[in-house]
């Protein structure tokens, strides 16, 4: 044993008890309990007693997982499905685990036994108000926040992994009152929209994003979505499917398409199916983009840059929710860096940042302008999804210009004791606004 909090696959229960003193000497309670747990398991299971020592070992694996400790959780992981291969969510949270440290193959492989094993996982407890099925894909959870917008215990959640369901589980499912599509990215809805479009037209209950207005908020289709709204300006995007994977026919494609299209660098670069930043790359010289291309290991997106700096030097990206198609605002993020993200936009800590986003949060009629609010809420209301999003600028114009809208907006609370506490008032209008939609479809259900 060579850290004494790891278990080893190979350790003996007198190993393991020792590891336990050890731990305990150190002030490690939950170590020390996990190691004396994993003893009376291996015990157990050398005998050939039947018990509950892979699913204890389990339990604290997830505690090490949800304390953010991946190395602590990996091994306890694998001790408890050493011993019993039975345990889907141990499966599952093994595969988040390797999918985080880039280990995909790993990762994919955690998966196909998770949800072979199972497909719908409970989430309820005492008396729920209503119970809601999630549609979920195993493979990618996305950004869709039903945390916030259908917390437990309020609601019992059913997650139900679609994309590993053949059809006619869908009968056999827990009784539940409404469903949520939380397949919310477009790229991962693409190879299930039959798959759920077949659930749609068998399922009873009200179905909030619907397949279709999903798939058409892809990054290369949203401009003819928007296409039409006044002071509304989006930047034009392909989507590259090579045809081959050969490296020097992937690339006279996209110069091909690129040209087709009359785009001109400077050029963004991504995979499909990313978001916050992952894999994106600005091409400002023909050898970036040759670079940027030959990296691209599967389909992936080309889209014009432009630059949306403001007078101060600053870039600012203000996002929106939609929630009913009605506008709610929820965060401005302020940055020096042409890529745009809160996290990294230097926020805290600085009070002009700060106090800017509040007045946002506040007015945002007032923070836009009359023709910039209007033309946020065309923008819900075309995109005409139960819950979305949008993150734009204003130009100096007046106008907006939309970096992507679609089904998979992250919005989530702040720490009530922290510099952003500002904020969750606002996300909190969100998570009623979605509460009040959901009860407002139960009520006018058929």
């Amino acid at each position: 044993m060579t850290d004494d909090l790891l278990p080893d696959l190979t350790d003996t229960p007198a190993l393991l008890r020792e590891a336990a003193e050890r731990a305990r000497a150190g002030g490690d309670e939950l170590a020390a309990l996990a190691h004396l747990i994993a003893a009376e398991a291996l015990e157990s299971h050398r005998a050939g007693v039947a018990g509950e020592g892979a699913q204890r070992i389990g339990m604290v694996a997830t505690g090490y997982f949800m304390k953010g400790d991946h190395a602590r959780a990996r091994r306890w992981y694998e001790l408890a499905l050493g011993l019993d291969a039975r345990q889907a969510v141990a499966w599952q949270n093994l595969a988040a685990i390797h999918a985080k440290a880039g280990n995909d193959g790993h990762a994919e492989r955690c998966r196909e036994r998770a949800y072979a094993l199972q497909r719908v996982y409970v989430e309820a407890s005492g008396q729920p108000s209503r119970r809601v099925l999630l549609l979920c894909a195993g493979r990618s959870s996305g950004n869709v926040p039903f945390d916030l917008l259908v917390p437990t215990p309020h609601n019992g959640r059913i997650k139900y992994a679609i994309d590993y369901a053949p059809p006619a589980e869908d009968a056999a499912l827990p009784p539940f009152d409404l469903v949520f599509n939380a397949v919310g990215d477009p790229d991962i809805a693409e190879p299930l929209r039959a798959r759920i479009a077949q659930f749609a037209q068998t399922c009873a209950r009200p179905l909030l994003n619907v397949p279709e207005r999903v798939a058409v908020t892809r990054r290369d289709r949203l401009p003819a979505l928007l296409d039409g709204l006044q002071d509304v300006q989006t930047a034009p995007c392909l989507r590259i499917d090579p045809a081959d994977p050969i490296h020097d026919k992937v690339l006279d494609e996209a110069r091909q398409r690129i040209a087709a299209a009359g785009m001109r660098l400077p050029l963004l670069v991504r995979p499909v199916a990313t978001h916050g930043g992952e894999g994106l790359v600005r091409c400002d010289t023909e050898a970036q983009l040759e670079a940027a291309l030959a990296a691209q290991a599967g389909s992936f997106y080309v889209s014009a840059f432009r630059d949306t700096r403001d007078a101060d030097g600053s870039c600012r990206k203000y996002r929106v929710a939609f929630v009913d198609r009605v506008p709610y605002p929820y965060h401005l993020a302020i940055s020096p860096h042409w890529m745009v993200h809160y996290f990294s936009a230097g926020m805290e800590g600085v009070r002009v940042k700060l106090e800017e986003e509040a007045r946002f949060l506040a007015d945002p009629v007032a923070a836009l302008g009359e023709r910039g609010a209007g033309a946020i809420a065309a923008i819900g209301r075309r995109l005409d999804l139960d819950y979305a999003g949008v993150d734009f600028t204003m130009l100096p114009d007046g106008s907006v210009f939309v970096f992507e809208a679609n089904a998979t907006m992250l919005v989530h609370r702040e720490r009530p004791d922290g510099e952003l506490a500002h904020k969750n008032a606002y996300v909190q209008r969100i998570a009623e606004a979605f509460e009040a939609m959901m009860r407002a479809r139960m009520a006018t259900r058929v």
